[in-house]
């Protein structure tokens, strides 16, 4: 009988020992975020520290081409900013600085999801433009690796992920504030496993990095006439932080007694976004992390595709404006990638100059935007387009 129990008892060894390892990694983990949600709290204490563009001299555009179609598309975007922007650029009011570096094969061989000579780079910019980055897959090379944009949204607090969608002829103008720097993005590296028994992620969600993200949304709402926000979470699920999560945005909404604040299940509002008889109902989206990303692509779709959506990232003092779509490495292999269409990089370009206070050139991109959907087809070239653009810029 001793004999037979000896290769179960190593196994509850070595349970313990993976149990005990997982207990000391998640203290860590407690430990780091508790400094971090102390960090938001004295931060959210202190002093504004946003940029007022209208009294910089000049304004440093910094572009991140990417993986993939990433630099297929940010070159034709570039061109166009040069054409809109051409007076200042040459004046020295604002400088287009091309930022080198992260691309996956370096990100890779060097073992960071954002190389730190690129992340300097990038904080001497006032904003970025930035093209898709690939994100290694778990079970390969790099596949423990955080995605770039994670690692960006962190390291330059990059808290609201702001995501407009129009469709005139459905009456939809919905506007999606997508809490950018916490929720399962920022732990799902860092969770456990017991191996070959099961494993557990982690989601963090702080009351002041909620605060920040409905006050965001809520003042939007109220400086362009909006009067319904909806409050995306699966509370009835995920109790303490989503729960959490929707108390919070519910406390912050006392300051703004003018607004309608709903809560919606994750799963319904999903259903609801494709219901013609209410789609035209909703305005303002306040949501977690995941839920964010996950909806505001349906809504993409619903707008045309992914490929027509833009992407702000904002934070107190950086910016980051990119495509809400990846870089489709299906289409590079399978040697499509010079008809990747720049749309959706050209919207967020949009999104870009309006956040910088150049309104006039927004509006001018955002003029040629809505005649581009008679010009692209599958035929056209990213380059083809950009150059039409460009010629219907001077019209």
């Amino acid at each position: 009988m001793g004999l037979t129990k000896q290769p179960q008892h190593r196994v509850c060894i070595a349970e313990n020992v993976a149990i005990d390892k997982a207990t000391e990694d998640f203290r860590k983990l407690l430990n780091e975020q508790l400094q971090r949600a102390k960090g938001l709290n004295e931060e959210s204490n202190s002093q504004d520290n946003k940029v007022d563009f209208a009294k910089l001299d000049k304004v440093i555009i910094g572009v991140i081409p990417g993986d993939g179609i990433g630099p297929v598309i940010t070159d034709e975007t570039v061109k166009i900013l040069n054409k809109v922007l051409g007076d200042e650029i040459s004046t020295g009011k604002v400088e287009i600085r091309q930022i080198p570096g992260l691309t996956i094969e370096n990100r890779v061989a060097l073992g960071e999801s954002v190389p730190k000579d690129v992340l300097e780079k990038i904080k001497e910019c006032h904003v970025l433009l930035k093209g898709p980055t690939e994100t290694p897959k778990g079970g390969t090379e790099g596949g423990n690796m955080r995605s770039a944009n994670v690692t960006l949204r962190t390291e330059l607090d990059l808290f609201a992920n702001v995501r407009p969608v129009q469709v005139p002829e459905k009456n939809i103008d919905w506007i999606f504030f997508r809490e950018n720097t916490e929720g399962e993005y920022v732990l799902g590296s860092s969770g456990v496993e017991i191996p070959g028994l099961f494993s557990v992620d982690f989601k963090v969600i702080s009351k002041a990095g909620t605060e920040r993200i409905a006050r965001a949304a809520m003042e939007h709402a109220r400086a362009n006439g909006k009067k319904k926000v909806a409050v995306v979470t699966k509370a009835n699920i995920i109790k303490k932080c989503d729960g959490n999560f929707s108390k919070t945005c519910h406390k912050v909404a006392e300051d703004f007694p003018e607004l309608e604040v709903e809560d919606y299940y994750v799963d319904i509002m999903a259903a609801k976004m494709i219901d013609p008889r209410v789609q035209s109902e909703f305005q303002v989206f306040i949501l977690p992390n995941l839920y964010g990303d996950i909806l505001t692509d349906e809504a993409a779709q619903i707008q045309g595709g992914v490929g027509t959506a833009g992407s702000a990232n904002i934070g107190s003092r950086y910016a980051m404006f990119e495509a809400i779509h990846g870089s489709a490495p299906r289409m590079m292999e399978s040697g499509r990638g010079q008809y990747a269409n720049p749309s959706s990089l050209i919207k967020a370009a949009s999104m870009m100059l309006s956040h910088i206070g150049r309104q006039d050139a927004a509006s001018r991109l955002e003029t040629v935007l809505e005649k581009s959907e008679s010009k692209w087809s599958e035929g056209v070239t990213a380059k083809e387009f950009g150059d039409w653009f460009c010629e219907m810029l001077d019209k």
